[in-house]
Formats: structure tokens, C-alpha cells, sequence
């Protein structure tokens, strides 16, 4: 794994970042770029776990709330600092969608939406998921998520409507995660 860097990749607001995994979350497909903005190539991430561009800024507490929601076929959005192979970094709003199958209705593999986060959401996500990671040192994940609930619950929000507001995940930005799920599905 990289060391990272304090070299941010800015995003193109034009494009988008999409990546398919299976149920485990092992990378089986990444767009063109996904496989520029990573720095990785399309064989380095295939067979590889989605992990492979987790920043360390990032808490553990989100991680586990987006696998619990989506391993049970619920969508959830998320603002997220990944890293590419270099060390530098990328901030990205993720939205989900499972596939499930058709007689089973098991999950049979996740797609992964990205786009440019809004510096907005960068710079109110960026201290608390410091603080968050602070308290995953000395605490674990029971510490950290704690202290986001006692934040929402504080700013009388739930998580799906504090980032949908952060996001503006209204208008066009809605509209392009409803696009990207029909083409890619």
C-alpha cells in the first residue's frame, strides 16, 4: 500500500467513477476513470478488494455502516477520501446499487457510483471523520460510533439526510446517480 500523500487529485465534475464488486467486495470491474483517477491498472484492481483505494483518513465506522446497509440491499450515499497507488488522494460521493438475483434474491455483486464531491462536503466531512478516526485509536469503532450518533442526534439529522444535504443531492446531482444505475445495470 501507498504512503499517503498530501497531493489531492481534483475530479472532473464531467465525469464519473464506476466500479462492480462482487458480494465480498473484490473489485470485478472499474471504468476508465476509475482505473486513471487510482493510478492502478485495470489488472491490478480486478480480483482485488475495493480497500485497495481506502484512505486511512477514512473511519472504519463508515466502512462497516455502508457494507451493513448495502450487504442487506439498501442503498446508501457516502462522502469518501480514497487513495490512488501513488499516495495521493481523491474525494468522491458514493452511491450503491445491488444486484440481486432474480430466484434467489441473494446479492450477486455491488456497483459503485462516484462522482466529485462538493468542497462543501469535503470541508464539513473532513473533521469529523478526523475526530472519528481519533477515537477509533484509543476507542474502536464502539467510540466512533457513538460519537456519530451523539453528532446526528445533536443536529436532529439521521446520516442519509445530513449527506443528502451536504451533497445537494437534489436536481442534476440526483439526476446523475439515477443515470448512472440504468446504464450500468
Amino acid at each position: 500500500m501507498a504512503t499517503p500523500t498530501n497531493k489531492e487529485i481534483k475530479l472532473s465534475s464531467k465525469r464519473y467513477i464506476v466500479s462492480k464488486t462482487d458480494p465480498k467486495g473484490i473489485i470485478t470491474y472499474g471504468n476508465d476513470y476509475f482505473i486513471e483517477i487510482s493510478g492502478y491498472s485495470i489488472a491490478e484492481l480486478i480480483g482485488q478488494p475495493h480497500s485497495i483505494v481506502r484512505h486511512p483518513d477514512m473511519p472504519k465506522i463508515v466502512f462497516k455502516m455502508m457494507w451493513d446497509r448495502i450487504n442487506k440491499g439498501q442503498n446508501i450515499m457516502a462522502v469518501v477520501k480514497n487513495m490512488a497507488k501513488d499516495g495521493s488522494f481523491y474525494w468522491v460521493v458514493t452511491e450503491f446499487e445491488p444486484k440481486l438475483d432474480p430466484i434467489t434474491n441473494d446479492i450477486i455483486s455491488h456497483t459503485a457510483f462516484r462522482k466529485a464531491a462538493p468542497q462543501k462536503a469535503i470541508d464539513t466531512m473532513a473533521p469529523i471523520y478526523q475526530q472519528l478516526v481519533e477515537l477509533e485509536k484509543v476507542g474502536g469503532m464502539a467510540a466512533s460510533e457513538k460519537f456519530l450518533r451523539e453528532y446526528l442526534e445533536a443536529n436532529n439529522t439521521t446520516y442519509d439526510v445530513f449527506v443528502d444535504n451536504l451533497v445537494e443531492n437534489r436536481g442534476i446531482f440526483k439526476i446523475f446517480f439515477s443515470a448512472m444505475k440504468k446504464i450500468f445495470s
